[in-house]
């Protein structure tokens, strides 16, 4: 199982701090400032990254109204695919600018290709990992391009049945990438949280011996931070400045100061998941003196007989553990003992 990915220079691994990437999706709204706007915000939220989409309408689908191009309720009713795709699309000659921007404020800058012209133009910008999207699971000549370039494969599987996953998986091993991050993810938007099932994040990593994550498409921060606590080491969620000014995407997009607060929450969490083996820490060795153990609770002469009395498990825990409590009782002293001594194997015969 590949426990450690190098991400743009950054580890991920079982013990890494959880990788805390910014979409950026459509929230631009075509407006190259204000893209260059969501990429400061994510920098000052806290993210490892910002993540972009490389598609235009025409890479993605055709320009039809036949029915089956056209979407049927939820955020996008009536609209065909080549519309929102016209309007959701980021500009290809933004992303070398964006991607600078990113990596000039201490963020990692990657993105999710959908065809091999995107594939083509995001080498020549050299990113350092491939996101495949939830609806590109099943596009295996896609996912083999991206696994041949030996960088990390991000699999999301918000439409994948466990075959969809196991065929991804295998076209990844085939081209000897073991790089890959499974992110557990709904496409549903917004997500309702019963529809979530974040149990299944240990099970994926299980399943199929990888890093796992979360691409999580409900409202606020308690999702994210629950899948962190069940072993998620990748967060991704949509960044916009403000749910009001509209796009595509912005009625699940987190506002700057959630997504804050989302990441603050993380790494609260990061820090206190710890290690997976029981031991205790340094001050809690300290603290055991605190204990419980045996003490002599009323002054007894040589040859007294210990009893319920005279012998008491009480704090601190200086005397005799008190598993030995029966086992000294009826016992005699050996010798005279004052009220309040800890109790050891010489006092005893």
């Amino acid at each position: 199982m590949n426990k450690e990915i190098i991400l743009g220079g950054r580890r991920i691994a079982a013990d890494s701090p959880t990788f805390i990437v910014a979409e950026m999706s459509a929230n631009h709204l075509q407006d190259f400032d204000r893209a260059m706007e969501i990429v400061h915000a994510a920098a000052r939220a806290g993210a490892d990254a910002v993540k972009l989409q490389t598609y235009t309408a025409d890479t993605m689908t055709i320009d039809s109204d036949a029915s089956y191009f056209v979407n049927k309720g939820g955020l996008w009713d009536g609209m065909t695919e080549y519309q929102l795709y016209q309007q959701a699309y980021t500009p290809w000659e933004w992303h070398e600018a964006l991607m600078a921007e990113a990596n000039r404020l201490g963020m990692v800058c990657f993105s999710s290709p959908f065809d091999d012209t995107a594939v083509d133009f995001l080498e020549t910008l050299n990113v350092p990992a491939y996101k495949i999207a939830s609806y590109e699971i099943n596009d295996i000549p896609l996912i083999r391009r991206v696994a041949r370039l030996h960088k990390p494969v991000i699999l999301a599987t918000g439409i994948a049945r466990l075959e969809d996953i196991e065929r991804a998986m295998a076209i990844c091993r085939e081209e000897g990438n073991e790089d890959v991050i499974l992110l557990k993810c709904v496409s549903a938007y917004p997500t309702p949280y019963e529809a979530v099932n974040l149990r299944t994040i240990p099970t994926l990593a299980r399943t199929f011996g990888c890093l796992t994550g979360l691409s999580d498409h409900t409202m606020g921060p308690a999702v994210a931070a629950g899948a962190v606590s069940l072993g998620a080491r990748m967060v991704e969620k949509h960044l916009t400045l403000r749910r009001a000014d509209g796009g595509p995407d912005g009625a699940f997009s987190m506002e700057p100061e959630e997504f804050q607060e989302m990441t603050e929450q993380i790494r609260i969490l990061d820090r206190a998941l710890g290690a997976e083996e029981y031991r205790l820490t340094e001050a809690q060795e300290k603290e055991r003196k605190g204990s419980r153990s045996l003490f002599v609770v009323q002054d007894m002469q040589e040859g007294e007989v210990f009893s319920p009395k005279n012998l008491r498990c009480i704090r601190p825990g200086q005397g005799l553990h008190t598993m030995y409590y029966e086992e000294i009782l009826g016992r005699k002293a050996s010798c005279p003992i004052g009220k309040g001594t800890p109790l050891s194997w010489n006092l005893i015969r």
